[in-house]
């Protein structure tokens, strides 16, 4: 894509976008393009940037090393509307509980939820893969090869984080990755008070 003007290639990277519908690597980007990395991540940046200081209807959002470009937050209402979409159910109590110990200590298992929650969990497991915030990514090499689960795109999407790295450092985590509780089974409140 020799001597093409900057409009000429955001533009023609816009439609790659839009047309997936989906997150687009920057890799799959730069080979459609016949483009370099910096170049194309540079152009990626300003549309970003154009659609949320214009205050478009749409955003380019990252995730990851993916770009997707989504409707903008503040008119989910009328977009709702218009295509007569109810609004999401919300998330249960240990629905929240099972997704957060997922997003922390990925990849686990059920019965590593199991034993931190205290119950069974292999219902809200169900609900949460049925949703996409999870996804099953292997097998650990025990006897019984329980599954292992990890977080998606769309855990990414529905709580507006980048990345995994963007997750709130989790009050009680000690620097080995294992939660500090007390012996009532709380987080200890001069923990939970940081």
């Amino acid at each position: 894509m020799e001597n093409l003007e900057m409009k000429e290639i955001e533009a023609a990277i816009e439609g790659i976008l839009f047309a997936s519908g989906e997150p687009v690597a920057v890799d799959r980007i730069c080979v459609a393009m016949d483009m370099d990395r910096n170049t194309v991540e540079l152009v990626l940046q300003k549309l970003a940037d154009y659609y949320s200081f214009e205050r478009r209807g749409i955003r380019l959002i990252r995730m990851d090393d993916t770009w997707q470009l989504c409707s903008a937050p503040e008119y989910a209402d009328m977009i709702r509307k218009a295509f007569e979409i109810r609004k999401p159910a919300k998330l249960s109590q240990p629905a929240l509980e099972v997704l957060t110990i997922i997003a922390y200590y990925q990849p686990t298992t059920r019965a590593y939820v199991d034993q931190i929650r205290g119950v069974d969990s292999s219902y809200t497991v169900g609900l949460l893969l049925d949703r996409n915030l999870i996804e099953e990514c292997g097998r650990l090499q025990v006897p019984g090869r329980p599954r292992l689960y990890r977080t998606t795109k769309a855990f990414l999407r529905a709580f507006h984080l980048d990345s995994l790295e963007d997750l709130p450092e989790m009050p009680g985590l000690e620097a080995d990755g294992q939660l500090r509780i007390g012996e009532d089974g709380t987080i200890p409140e001069e923990i939970a008070a940081e």
